[in-house]
């Protein structure tokens, strides 16, 4: 097992609630497919060791496994990946303000770029503020948003807000009052509830996005959501929850989070492993897609920059 390092320790707050013993099951008694499994099993184990040894500055190859070892993928742990760490990092003071929090942290995924919002400056519920940055915003050369989440531009076209700048410096400090009004009336309530909820506030479709958002609301306000419950299966992991069984892939999921993998190295929180809720199951059937689609020669191949055989 791996300690979460020091600067993460406190840069959350759910970690203790996710080593919280939960109910465990064999992987038998859970009617799930072996050989799948298996292969999961692997890939979930050897991708945590490639993060510690990249962690703790090894030397490359950090695995004999070439696919691993040429290709990127997400950690196992969402809350190791780097762009959630400086997001988290850059919204920390403002943790005891929900408010301020939220609406920050929605500009930051849906811009998908935290070098361009530090460029233009956060948003505040001050008009004159967020009119300067729709300025900074318009200006600013391109790339200046992320590729990793891409914002689908026409679920605003028709609106009276119908670009990105407008949208995010203008729209967000109108609604976000409302949205985390509706936040702070869950009480352990499940993603896939929570996002039902939230969009019907926001009045935009933006499913993926929110449920994004509402993974850092958990990290940081565990008390209003629970990891641990119904989470949405994105189309990039149905395919790998299909393959462990017949159920619903929600369903299936949550089985999931009755599993312990063997020998995996879990983070610990003061000796306790941190237990994958139902968002690592899903984000661990999605890149497990992408690892099984490239060894079979297909899927998307995206390369580190350079690699040391």
């Amino acid at each position: 097992m791996y300690e979460i390092p020091s600067e993460l320790k406190g840069l959350y707050r759910h970690w203790e609630k996710h080593t919280i013993p939960k109910e465990e099951k064999s992987s038998h008694a859970l009617g799930l497919d072996m050989d799948v499994l298996h292969e999961i099993r692997f890939f979930a184990r050897e991708r945590m060791h490639i993060w510690h040894k990249r962690y703790q500055n090894k030397e490359r190859p950090y695995t004999k496994d070439q696919i691993l070892r040429d290709y990127r993928f997400c950690n196992i742990y969402r809350e190791l990946d780097r762009q959630t760490i400086e997001i988290h990092t850059h919204l920390k003071s403002f943790c005891d303000d929900l408010d301020t929090w939220l609406l920050n942290l929605f500009f930051f995924r849906f811009v998908c770029d935290p070098r361009t919002v530090r460029d233009v400056d956060m948003l505040s519920y001050e008009k004159d503020n967020n009119e300067k940055v729709y300025e900074r915003l318009l200006k600013k050369k391109k790339p200046k948003y992320g590729s990793a989440y891409v914002f689908p531009i026409s679920v605003i076209q028709k609106s009276e807000y119908s670009t990105r700048e407008s949208f995010f410096c203008l729209y967000l400090p109108e609604i976000m009052k409302q949205v985390s009004d509706e936040i702070r009336d869950f009480d352990n309530v499940s993603v896939a509830e929570a996002v039902e909820r939230v969009v019907a506030v926001l009045g935009f479709n933006f499913t993926f996005h929110t449920t994004e958002v509402l993974i850092d609301v958990a990290y940081q306000y565990p008390e209003y959501i629970d990891l641990f419950s119904r989470f949405p299966i994105g189309p990039g992991s149905k395919p790998t929850m299909k393959l462990l069984s017949k159920e619903n892939p929600e369903d299936t999921c949550l089985l999931l989070t009755q599993y312990r993998i063997q020998d995996f190295p879990y983070l610990t929180y003061n000796k306790r492993p941190v237990l994958l809720s139902t968002e690592n199951w899903e984000g661990i059937g999605c890149e497990f897609r992408k690892y099984a689609n490239l060894k079979n020669g297909s899927g998307r191949k995206r390369r580190y920059r350079s690699i040391d055989k």
